[in-house]
């Protein structure tokens, strides 16, 4: 498979940039993976931050979200627009003054998350068996991973608040900071 002139040209400079700056790709994915750790060491810190920082995320777009809308009152939809800002609003204010309380509804949205994922992942992967040849098992796989952990985390509820959203946070930033890593370090070598 030969790629259009444009991409290969992309590639390459992605290629050149990575290795020319693959001292900070190594930072940061250290970084991020000492965080990680943290936050599987120490789940409930990390579920406090993470509520946290969500909270500032739904005040700081809704307090912007209400400013557009007066800005562009004129626009079809201002009260739509009102109601959703001030529900952003409200829920940023709710998860900073009420941050515990916060990581228990947090937890069950993560937990109705990974049940929805798992059974459209399944769903998926039963749907495209014969295409994927052998692949396909692992998608099954991840599907049922998706449940069992939705699982723990809904029927453990509300003592699965205490480290569900941190160990998950924490082995998302460890591998996150794994692979920066890794590519940091094929880059060097390159």
């Amino acid at each position: 498979m030969t790629l259009p002139p444009d991409i290969a040209r992309l590639q390459s400079e992605m290629s050149a940039a990575v290795r020319a700056h693959w001292k900070a790709f190594l930072v940061e994915g250290i970084l991020l993976a000492i965080l990680g750790l943290a936050a599987i060491i120490v789940p409930p810190l990390a579920s406090l931050a993470v509520t946290i920082f969500l909270g500032w995320m739904f005040l700081i777009a809704g307090v912007a979200g209400l400013a557009l809308t007066f800005w562009t009152r004129q626009m079809p939809g201002f009260w739509w627009s009102l109601i959703s800002a001030t529900l952003a609003v409200g829920a940023g204010i709710i998860l900073l003054a009420k941050p515990e309380q916060g990581i228990l509804t947090l937890t069950i949205v993560v937990g109705a998350y990974f049940l929805a994922e798992g059974v459209a992942t399944i769903m998926y992967a039963l749907e495209h068996r014969r295409e994927l040849s052998e692949r396909w098992s692992w998608m099954l796989f991840s599907g049922v991973l998706d449940i069992l952990i939705s699982a723990m985390i809904i029927m453990g509820w509300p003592g699965s608040a205490e480290w569900a959203i941190g160990v998950l946070v924490g082995i998302n930033l460890l591998f996150g900071g794994a692979s920066l890593i890794a590519m940091a370090l094929a880059a060097r070598k390159s």
